[in-house]
């Protein structure tokens, strides 16, 4: 198992937009451990497609949408949550 950092542009209860330095395969499977405040969950996610966001200098910058596959209950409302956190965050 290779551990690789990601950064997350935008997350749902039903995936993620993650931006990365490698590409990621169409198709492929992959745990992601999520840092969601001042909780981590680890869910496994499906690559629904990728693309080419950026060139900068020699890197090369990947946007990857992610599909959560069978989060758990526990996945689940730790993300719902997050994302409750986030907005109420927001309307202030």
């Amino acid at each position: 198992m290779v551990y690789q950092p990601m950064l997350i542009r935008e997350i749902s209860r039903g995936g993620a937009m993650v931006e990365t330095r490698f590409p990621l395969h169409l198709n492929s499977l992959h745990d992601l451990r999520l840092s969601l405040g001042g909780r981590t969950v680890v869910v496994k996610g499906r690559v629904v497609h990728s693309q080419v966001s950026d060139v900068q200098s020699d890197v090369v910058v990947h946007w990857t949408g992610i599909e959560f596959v069978e989060p758990s209950e526990h996945v689940s409302d730790a993300i719902a949550e997050f994302l409750e956190t986030v907005r109420v965050s927001r309307d202030r």
